[in-house]
């Protein structure tokens, strides 16, 4: 679509990297708003935010070089320049869950409340974050001739260009956005800590897995020629999440 936002006395502004920082701003307004309502110091939120932030980027940076070494080895500095694409989801929050984790027992920070936060922040920056995927064209989809088929005409645009391709980039943020409102709405009336956390597992692991079967770019090795590495780990990610809120169901109903 328009992967340059503008430009400004020679600076350029990517319009994926401008989604990315609107995306990081309203997580954390909504980490800091859902941490006040629950008794959670905000300001601890806020700091872990920003260890989420540098942690997210550089875990689903790497897991992308990890799952396409070969695009990097002759021009290494290309690692860096992520406002071509190139951001895993599950390695920035695989990373991310590994910073936090020591972040919340340094602290003391109630682990289940401080993942229901998280769980209601990460949906609406996602939304955000494939907004910027959509506009430079990363992401994209498998070529189709539905009514709402997109073409990239753009040439700065990761995508294809002149083929009409499905829009995965929006079906992914439609559906990321779906979940937000949902949990949003859930919010006050989870029956214990950690279930919003083990929803919103369930629900990305399942809306993701069925949006991969539409997507056209690389995706690294599969597993039984079927499963991409996202969908692995998605439908994973989905079975513990089911496995944990009824084992924690089980809990709360016996408390």
């Amino acid at each position: 679509m328009h992967p340059i936002l503008f430009t400004f006395y020679g600076i350029t502004v990517h319009t994926y990297g401008f989604f990315l920082a609107l995306a990081v701003l309203a997580a954390i307004f909504i980490a800091k708003r859902e941490a006040v309502r629950l008794g959670v110091d905000p300001d601890k939120i806020v700091d872990a935010c920003f260890y989420v932030v540098v942690a997210a980027i550089v875990g689903s940076r790497l897991f992308y070089v990890a799952t396409n070494p070969e695009a990097f080895i002759s021009a290494p500095l290309e690692i860096f320049k992520i406002w071509n694409g190139g951001l895993v989801f599950y390695g920035g929050f695989i990373g991310a869950v590994a910073v936090v984790l020591v972040f919340f027992k340094i602290h003391h920070l109630p682990l289940g409340k401080c993942a229901d936060i998280a769980a209601v922040a990460l949906p609406l920056g996602h939304f955000l974050g494939r907004m910027g995927c959509f506009f430079a064209g990363c992401c994209y989809g498998k070529t189709c001739d539905l009514p709402w088929a997109i073409t990239f005409r753009d040439p700065d645009s990761l995508a294809p260009l002149n083929i009409p391709l499905h829009p995965t980039q929006i079906y992914e943020s439609g559906a990321n956005l779906m979940v937000f409102l949902l949990l949003f709405a859930f919010r006050k009336s989870k029956k214990y800590d950690g279930q919003l956390f083990w929803v919103y597992m369930a629900m990305y692991g399942i809306n993701r897995t069925i949006i991969e079967t539409f997507r056209a770019d690389f995706r690294g090795a599969t597993f039984f020629h079927l499963l991409s590495i996202s969908q692995t780990i998605g439908l994973c990610f989905a079975a513990a999440a089911v496995v944990m809120l009824i084992i924690l169901g089980r809990r709360h109903s016996a408390s």
